[in-house]
């Protein structure tokens, strides 16, 4: 993991809807396209699907704005929820963190059997969430700029 593979700052809101209008009338900010749906996760309590609905700011710096599910990691948090980096290989990264002290909170297989993402939480609360790499072109549709 490198800093410059940072690539959003995650919040995660019950509005937002409002999240993104204050984010846009105080700093300017625009918005891709909201995305999500059920997604297969493997939690510390076990297998589960949870519907996670987002949307990534077109502006930079990046900021993933999640809509909260309640009962998961996923609930709504004051200011930023996580820090979202692109990950050459999420499973190695995953075990470099838990050589950290780092916990895992939730992961999402990929479909050739690795990790397509992984949540990890530090003893100081940081949450860390890697993303594979390979999924970069299909992510950065969602936040192409809207015509």
């Amino acid at each position: 993991m490198k800093a410059e593979d940072l690539f959003h700052f995650g919040m995660v809101t019950d509005d937002p809807s409002a999240v993104r209008d204050e984010l846009s009338n105080l700093l300017g900010y625009s918005w891709g396209p909201e995305v999500g749906g059920p997604v297969s996760v493997a939690l510390p309590s076990g297998d589960a699907v949870v519907t996670l609905q987002c949307s990534y700011s077109v502006t930079t710096p990046r900021i993933e704005v999640v809509t909260s599910v309640p009962g998961t990691m996923w609930q709504a948090t004051s200011g930023v929820h996580h820090l979202g980096y692109w990950s050459d290989d999420v499973d190695a990264d995953v075990a470099d963190l838990e050589r950290r002290g780092y916990t895992v909170e939730a992961t999402r297989a990929a479909p050739d059997g690795g990790l397509f993402f992984a949540f990890a939480r530090s003893r100081t609360g940081l949450l860390v969430e890697l993303v594979t790499r390979a999924a970069e072109p299909g992510l950065s549709g969602c936040w192409a700029v809207q015509r």
